[in-house]
């Protein structure tokens, strides 16, 4: 049988109306709020597009080795082999690989509060709600806090005490370049780090004797059996980011790289796998920037649409007096919402977009006027024609 606990709860029409007035407010914020972000993410797209124009038309390209002095401070393109010599190691476990990162993942089992709602309006406005809340155990890489569920008693987790964590190579180096970790931490090809029970000794020895521990399936596990887990056991597995062929765009600073800043002050810094060519990895950027825009603006109107639906509902609260009055009430006002949110939206877009575009917009506008222009003309030019034959055959007849 599922851990469950049912809540009855029954809330005024008085109460219900307080709490959608305070929910004016709220939504009324949101709008501003989401006007805002709106309207800063069309500029910094833009920023950010022009930025990184900026850095592929001055982007050089510099060898790994030996390392030009003409190009310090320049933007630079370099592709190498990265090389590391001694290896990572996560001391709190003993566990030691080869590669540029190390990223230790730690989970915990705890239990998890999920809840499930019903409501029901009832005759004079008021409502019902039945919530059911469901607890399982789960294993999760972040602390739930079991001391905000409905039903604590019987399901407190403890705090997890083991950290994941990501240990970096001091020692890489693409060519003569040095590589820091803000290189390193934008490498991928991370893979899992086998870790065999013939480790076990040496991972025991590092974590401590007495601690129920045990090495198996890549795992070190922290517990009694790892068969039938209990709450508050910890598994830890680790990634491991090999060496290998890499791309670096960024600001040559002495034998490494920084955040090099455009004019308008875009930091350019990336790397890639393999030999990318930079106007790909330049490419690839403006991609990222691109969605970027697109998923604020689709949330920005969505929140804004959430922001109308909050200040439209104290009339659907006021009208479930009689319940199925209020159930058409919110129809229309869910309608409207979602009208005034989609309108809103697209004009402020719109409106940044001719603040920090006008001339661009201004040619979309008269490309758009005159395309629309054309197709009137020639609509009527063609109703002309047609009118004028109906009145040649009448005259005919």
């Amino acid at each position: 049988m599922p851990d469950q606990v049912t809540v009855t709860t029954r809330t005024s029409w008085f109460s219900r109306v307080g709490s959608a007035f305070a929910g004016v407010l709220v939504g009324i914020v949101m709008i501003f709020a989401c006007v805002w972000g709106l309207a800063w993410n069309e500029g910094n797209a833009i920023k950010v597009e022009k930025g990184l124009n900026e850095g592929a038309g001055l982007v050089v390209e510099a060898a790994a080795e030996p390392i030009d002095p003409a190009n310090d401070q320049k933007l630079v393109h370099v592709v190498g082999n990265v090389a590391v010599t001694a290896p990572l190691i996560d001391e709190q476990f003993g566990v030691t690989a080869t590669g540029v990162r190390l990223d230790r993942q730690v989970e915990m089992y705890q239990w998890q509060e999920e809840s499930r709602s019903e409501t029901r309006t009832k005759l004079g406005g008021g409502e019902e709600t039945v919530t059911t809340y469901t607890y399982t155990k789960v294993w999760s890489s972040s602390p739930i806090d079991s001391s905000g569920f409905q039903s604590p008693g019987g399901h407190e987790n403890p705090s997890m005490t083991l950290e994941a964590d990501t240990t970096f190579a001091t020692d890489a180096t693409l060519g003569a370049f040095q590589l820091e970790e803000n290189v390193l931490g934008q490498m991928d090809g991370a893979q899992p780090l086998a870790l065999g029970a013939e480790q076990g000794e040496a991972i025991q020895a590092a974590a401590g004797q007495g601690r129920n521990l045990t090495v198996a399936n890549n795992q070190i596990y922290i517990g009694i059996n790892p068969q039938l887990p209990a709450v508050g056991d910890t598994r830890v597995s680790y990634l491991v980011t090999p060496a290998g062929e890499t791309s670096v765009v960024g600001r040559q600073n002495g034998d490494g790289f920084l955040p090099y800043r455009t004019q308008n002050g875009t930091e350019i810094l990336m790397v890639a796998a393999g030999d990318t060519p930079a106007a790909d990895m330049f490419q690839s950027a403006q991609d990222a920037n691109t969605f970027m825009a697109w998923a604020i603006r689709v949330g920005g109107i969505i929140l804004l649409m959430v922001g109308f639906g909050l200040i439209l509902a104290p009339f659907g609260v006021l009208a479930d007096v009689l319940p199925l009055a209020g159930t058409i009430v919110r129809m229309g006002t869910g309608l409207i919402g979602f009208v005034l949110g989609l309108l809103v939206g697209t004009v402020t877009i719109a409106i940044a977009w001719f603040a920090f575009r006008p001339i661009l917009t201004a040619v979309i506008l008269l490309i758009g006027g005159a395309i629309a222009f054309a197709v009137w003309r020639f609509g009527r030019g063609r109703a002309k024609k047609k009118l004028a034959a109906k009145e040649a055959s009448a005259s005919a007849a």
